[in-house]
């Protein structure tokens, strides 16, 4: 699958490698892990995303640190490579940088439908994760350069991509290349899973009970609705980024099929985060407002009301499971 990847990208002195704004596990994870890679096998690798590292991820950029892209930092390099995403729009302002300086372009990533706007692609949508895709590149290249930092750091990007290997895309593979990162890397699941997961703080928390109060059941209670307004935000002291992980509380409703989390951010619009857990596909039903993703975890927003942005999601909604019963 790397070959020949790995044959044009070592030819670079200094690569830049770039993980998707709002970043999450699977594209930090994989970001440093290939870094990492990059600099074992000769080639100097810098590691950029526009916006910062979540609290509970810092901990991965101690192995390879993450800074924001310039002019002066991306012009240094002779090419880039992003991951977990699969156009440009999805990098900041790597698009930006890449049409006034172009340079030699790669992408890896697992989402559908890429753009075919880059040099070299390396697209599977059957993947788990990002993360499985850099594991195969360092069995292809040398197994032997999975270090402890390497491992928890793909680790990471698999079990947070698979929502802790709960989700359709895992396969027997993806559960025994979980295991062989915890062989080669020589540590315990509970080393990430706490870092990742069991750091919430009171005024996140205080947002969550808010924010459950507001959940709504929709068409026969097979869709659910949940949402985090600006006011909420301000009277916990909380951030958008605390609400990571709060569409499963709907989606884990007996009956639900797909759950939707609103954050009404009033100028910047309503971002939405869909989850399915059923034949719905949320990631056809993100493009319908200005989003898209995976078929069973997509993003999503509209410009307009948080109730203009119910009404409409709702009915897109009411589609898709329509769709699916008529299969």
């Amino acid at each position: 699958m790397f070959q020949e990847f790995r044959k044009k990208i070592l030819q670079f002195k200094k690569v830049g490698v770039f993980s998707h704004i709002r970043p999450d596990g699977d594209c930090l994870g994989s970001q440093i892990a290939l870094s990492v890679w990059l600099e074992k096998n000769g080639v100097e690798a810098v590691a950029f995303n526009d916006d910062p590292v979540p609290p509970n991820l810092q901990w991965l950029a101690e192995g390879f640190p993450v800074e924001s892209p310039s002019e002066e930092k991306a012009g240094e390099c002779d090419a880039f490579v992003v991951l977990d995403g699969n156009s440009p729009g999805r990098f900041g302002s790597y698009e930006k940088l890449q049409e006034e300086n172009p340079k030699p372009s790669f992408m890896i990533d697992h989402h559908p439908d890429p753009q075919p706007v880059f040099d070299h692609m390396i697209s599977r949508d059957n993947a788990s994760s990002t993360c499985e895709l850099i594991y195969k590149l360092f069995i292809e290249h040398d197994p032997g350069q999975i270090d402890e930092g390497v491992a928890k750091a793909l680790y990471t990007g698999l079990i947070t991509d698979t929502g802790s290997l709960q989700f359709d895309s895992v396969t027997p593979e993806t559960v025994e290349i979980a295991a062989d990162l915890l062989r080669k890397g020589k540590f315990r699941p509970n080393e990430v899973i706490e870092k990742v997961f069991s750091n919430r703080s009171l005024k996140e928390l205080h947002l969550l009970s808010q924010a459950l109060g507001t959940i709504r059941l929709y068409e026969n209670n097979q869709i659910a609705l949940m949402y985090v307004t600006q006011a909420m935000l301000d009277a916990t002291g909380a951030a958008s980024e605390d609400c990571e992980g709060f569409v499963n509380f709907p989606l884990g409703i007996a009956g639900v099929k797909a759950a939707v989390l609103l954050k009404d951010l009033q100028e910047e619009g309503v971002k939405m985060s869909l989850r399915s857990r059923s034949d719905v596909d949320v990631n056809l039903w993100a493009r319908e407002l200005n989003g898209g993703g995976h078929k069973k975890a997509a993003g999503a927003w509209h410009p307009g009301t948080l109730k203009e942005a119910i009404d409409t999601v709702v009915s897109i909604g009411a589609k898709q499971i329509q769709n699916v019963e008529d299969q």
